[in-house]
């Protein structure tokens, strides 16, 4: 185990854990919104950066990305921090100034709803995070979207921007996503299920008659897993 200061709270972490996760285990609270427990952690968004001091040298890193040392001394509220993270949110602002959690997130640090940088109108919701590209690669296994362009034209999408042929469906990215960018939808009938732009036939639970996955997923987990299909053609709730 490894000890530091946390807002000076001596604690203790696992070596090798980052600093977020000593924070969370102890109960302080640092903002983020490109982090998740089962990917990969890219630190993208700069949201949880927090203050750190070794020796007589203090500097700003990123506590999603760094690791736990012996005798590290943490701020996660300095007045160093706190306008990192507003300049992180107003910059948030004005790439998507529909946002309701960044918006929120920035009333919580005294930024002002008016926005400090021109707004994008043209990138809807989408922080560039990685969440969504990361679960259809680690998780999902599919690949099914990734990044396109550069710089400030970079974006999340399909190939091509095309309906994917490798999407079978499954939302992962939907529900991964941290602004609610990447929208999935249902008919009213639950037997349809729509995601980038691509329609996919639900399949009904054969015991409650509930629509509940694409055919495409259950395809696709039956090749993985050698499960035959009639097994999984039985939801959750009824198995």
């Amino acid at each position: 185990m490894v000890n530091l200061t946390i807002d000076k709270k001596k604690v203790q972490a696992e070596e090798g854990s980052t600093i977020l996760k000593a924070a969370q285990s102890n109960g302080i609270e640092i903002p983020t919104l490109c982090y998740h427990d089962e990917l990969t952690t890219s630190g993208a968004c700069r949201l949880c950066s927090v203050e750190i001091k070794k020796g007589e040298r203090t500097r700003i890193v990123t506590s999603c990305i760094y690791q736990v040392e012996k005798g590290l001394i943490v701020n996660t509220q300095s007045e160093r921090v706190m306008n990192v993270r507003r300049l992180v949110l107003q910059l948030l602002m004005a790439r998507c100034p529909e946002s309701e959690i960044i918006r929120e997130l920035a009333e919580k640090v005294g930024v002002k709803p008016q926005p400090r940088f021109k707004p994008d109108e043209d990138k809807g919701e989408c922080i560039l995070c990685r969440q969504c590209v990361e679960v259809c690669e680690e998780v999902v296994e599919v690949s099914a979207i990734g990044f396109s362009y550069r710089g400030a034209d970079k974006a999340v999408g399909t190939p091509f921007v095309e309906p994917s042929r490798a999407c079978i469906g499954c939302g992962a990215c939907a529900y991964v996503c941290p602004t609610g960018h990447i929208k999935m939808e249902e008919s009213d009938s639950g037997k349809e299920r729509v995601i980038w732009d691509k329609t996919f036939k639900m399949v009904a639970c054969k015991v409650c008659g509930r629509y509940f996955a694409p055919q495409e997923q259950l395809e696709y987990i039956g090749k993985k897993t050698g499960v035959p299909l009639s097994k999984l053609y039985t939801c959750v709730n009824c198995r």
